[in-house]
């Protein structure tokens, strides 16, 4: 049986240590401690971590580093590398570091060398893409394909999604890359009315190649596709990521363009695997090669760091303090990068539907909060959108920036605009505004005794509000691979913490099962014995409706 975690000594030191540090002041630890930048700060694979903007001291750090190694963060994350089925509700490895490895990396699982496998998949997708990039792939009529349709869902859809976007400035002029995954006709209808049959390539993304709604996407674009093309054209207009072999044929894909993973590889940790097909043909493949090494960098950083200087373990610990301690129910991601404009919503998922369990993984309940919601936008939209909550609400929500030091394009100005914001805004989540100093600035203003004392209080910031900055010299490949590895490794981490399986999601499934019966129902026969007078009442609209 697992040890609960508050029951853990590190977790109770840390609950007596709160009892003080919950009334510390931010302002007052920069004061007290002027090396604070300096020793609050970390720097791994080209990323840096600047964590001092956080309600903690040296004390704190360390009884957090305890209760890493109280809770075996160490041997959990070897076991992990090693190729050990931690997955064990899945009976499965958990082995996404190994799609990032270099070539002459050995690692058996299952008497296989995982890794030969990896890079089997990676030299039938180099020739691929750049077949396609060049223009020698042709379509029916005999031309280069000039758009790109990714039909997925989940890891599938967010992770490609996320990082041809990330990385549009190493995008191919010709290639315009779609994704569709919400199996609302609405989204692919929409699509398919602005592309050329004759040049565009679909990317079928489904391990099983039974996914509903993947499927039903890419039915209905093949549908849409025989009405101008022929069914001896299938083959030039769609390619497979997946393990199905007969059903991909079924569907008038070659299997020689069918592209491999395993079940090894979670969708959503699956950006590494043939699933980033997409984004190698989006920015070439010595790119997404250098996208893998990034990754990779970050693994080994995480492997060997002591975890007094390991950038995810502390990330993951922070985390921590805040859900646990001062039981914060979000956390707030705000990359100052237009072209990370998807990545909270990546982070959704990677940590949600990794961490958002209720029970251990020996199925206990568990005794401790877990996963908080992720959420958030690119500054500076923010700021001028739910800012005003983090800064006066009423709760108390820790927020991540991150930023690139170099800018992306070539416009005066923009670029020193963005990092003001985005430095000046965690200095006054930090510092807020005293009623001392808001009446100070009135009264510079010539404002009358009567209007301060009416302002003050809605012009008085309570500060003391928690945050870290991660910085990059320049969003690249690379960089963006250390990144998305960053938040992976840190998910693991509070993981491990909270006692839970990140690598499982039993509970999307339920939603699905019903849906099958009820999708029925609305085409079919009703059976109000199977459901509760609401969804009842609701079918029964939908069927008149139609």
């Amino acid at each position: 049986m697992r040890q609960p975690i508050l029951t853990a000594a590190a977790f109770q030191a840390l609950q007596s240590h709160h009892a003080d540090a919950r009334h510390w002041q931010l302002r007052d630890l920069f004061n007290e401690h002027p090396a604070r930048f300096a020793d609050f700060s970390v720097e791994a694979a080209d990323l840096f971590l600047d964590y001092s903007k956080n309600r903690l001291n040296d004390t704190t750090m360390q009884l957090l580093f305890s209760l890493a190694r109280e809770r075996g963060i160490e041997p959990r994350r070897d076991a992990m590398f090693a190729g050990e089925k931690i997955n064990t509700t899945e009976r499965r490895a958990v082995l996404h570091t190994a799609l990032r490895a270099p070539r002459d990396t050995m690692l058996r699982v299952d008497e296989r060398n995982v890794i030969a496998d990896v890079h089997a998949v990676l030299d039938r997708i180099q020739p691929f893409t750049e077949r396609v990039r060049s223009g020698l792939w042709l379509g029916y009529g005999g031309k280069a394909i000039t758009d790109i349709v990714n039909i997925g869902i989940g890891g599938s859809y967010l992770g490609p999604k996320m990082a041809c976007q990330a990385l549009r400035a190493y995008a191919h002029p010709r290639l315009t890359m779609h994704f569709v995954s919400n199996v609302d006709g609405n989204d692919l209808d929409a699509l398919l009315q602005k592309v050329n049959p004759e040049t565009t390539l679909f990317i079928i993304a489904s391990k099983t190649f039974t996914t509903l709604e993947t499927m039903m996407n890419a039915h209905s674009a093949r549908t849409w596709f025989l009405t101008h093309g022929a069914a001896t054209d299938l083959p030039k207009h769609f390619v497979a990521v997946s393990t199905n072999t007969d059903a991909v044929r079924a569907f008038g894909i070659d299997p020689e363009n069918m592209f491999p993973f395993w079940d090894w590889v979670g969708g959503r940790y699956s950006i590494w695997s043939a699933i980033g097909l997409p984004v190698a043909l989006a920015i070439g493949f010595d790119n997404f090669r250098q996208f893998l090494a990034g990754g990779h960098a970050m693994d080994q950083h995480f492997r060997s760091a002591p975890l007094e200087q390991n950038m995810p373990v502390i990330l993951a610990l922070i985390g921590v303090w805040y859900r646990n301690f001062f039981d914060s129910t979000s956390l707030s991601i705000a990359p100052y990068h237009q072209d990370l404009s998807d990545f909270p919503g990546y982070l959704q998922q990677l940590d949600m539907e990794s961490n958002g369990k209720r029970v251990a993984v020996d199925g206990t309940a568990l005794d401790a909060a877990s996963c908080p919601v992720v959420w958030g936008d690119v500054g500076t939209n923010g700021q001028h959108a739910y800012f005003q909550l983090l800064h006066q609400g009423t709760d108390v929500i820790p927020v991540d920036f991150i930023a690139a030091l170099k800018p992306g394009h070539g416009l005066a100005g923009h670029h020193a605009a963005l990092l003001a914001n985005c430095f000046a805004q965690s200095e006054a989540f930090m510092r807020g505004k005293t009623s001392g100093e808001a009446r100070a600035e009135m009264q510079a203003q010539h404002m009358t005794a009567a209007d301060i004392d009416a302002l003050a209080p809605h012009k008085t910031f309570p500060g003391n509000r928690p945050s870290n900055t991660i910085l990059m010299d320049a969003l690249t490949p690379a960089t963006l691979g250390a990144l998305v590895a960053l938040y992976e490794h840190k998910t693991f981490v509070q993981g491990v913490l909270w006692g839970v399986n990140s690598f499982d999601q039993w509970g999307v499934e339920l939603g699905k099962v019903l849906a099958k019966n009820i999708q029925s129902e609305l085409t079919g026969v009703p059976q109000p014995d199977r459901h509760d007078s609401s969804t009842n009442g609701l079918i029964a609209r939908a069927r008149a409706a139609m």
